[in-house]
């Protein structure tokens, strides 16, 4: 009897360990939240290196009409308020909206900011950009300049890419909030790897 004991708690013991480090492994490839669910953008929602998707349909339709609708986890709460403080002179457009509408974009844009993300992507950049800066253009964010470094200025100002502002271009999966690089192909250039 006690020998039926001692191998049902070897083997409950043997499950719990393999459990643990399936659970480990998991984690450690970026696959899975803190408490282990797998997460409905990018690598992971905590401690991923994607950042969330824009959830906002109000911004969607209206940022993304006029350009790729940029993640508020790209930039610092500061920035948001900032870029949305002056909107009649949005990079040389007028993109004003009514007061309504701004503000329902600017608390939108401000809490699901960088700076209150779990995203490993998303405190990267904010952890880049100096105490009390706060840069209008995700370009300018210093871990930004430093992933794009590399890349040649013919291709970056080639008629395919234009510019940095068009992360969709060479970041297939970018409307997801997937910027990894394993899903970069740079158009007249193909798949981007360090």
């Amino acid at each position: 009897m006690k020998i039926k004991t001692v191998a049902s708690a070897l083997m409950a013991f043997s499950m719990l360990v393999t459990a643990v480090a399936v659970s480990a492994s998991g984690s450690e490839r970026g696959e899975y939240g803190e408490r282990g669910e797998r997460s409905e953008y990018g690598s992971s929602s905590r401690g991923g290196s994607s950042v969330e998707p824009v959830t906002n349909q109000q911004y969607k339709d209206e940022c993304g009409s006029c350009h790729f609708a940029y993640q508020p986890g790209l930039l610092p709460e500061r920035s948001w308020r900032k870029l949305m403080s002056s909107l009649n002179d949005h990079f040389g457009e007028n993109a004003e909206l009514p007061d309504a509408d701004r503000q329902a974009l600017t608390d939108y844009l401000a809490s699901h900011a960088g700076d209150h993300s779990d995203a490993r992507r998303a405190q990267q950049l904010v952890r880049s950009i100096a105490a009390g800066d706060a840069p209008l253009r995700i370009s300018q964010v210093p871990f930004f300049q430093r992933e794009h470094r590399e890349i040649p200025r013919r291709v970056i100002e080639s008629k395919e890419v234009g510019s940095l502002s068009n992360c969709q271009v060479c970041h297939r999966t970018a409307d997801r909030g997937d910027f990894e690089e394993r899903n970069i192909n740079i158009p007249g250039y193909g798949r981007w790897e360090d």
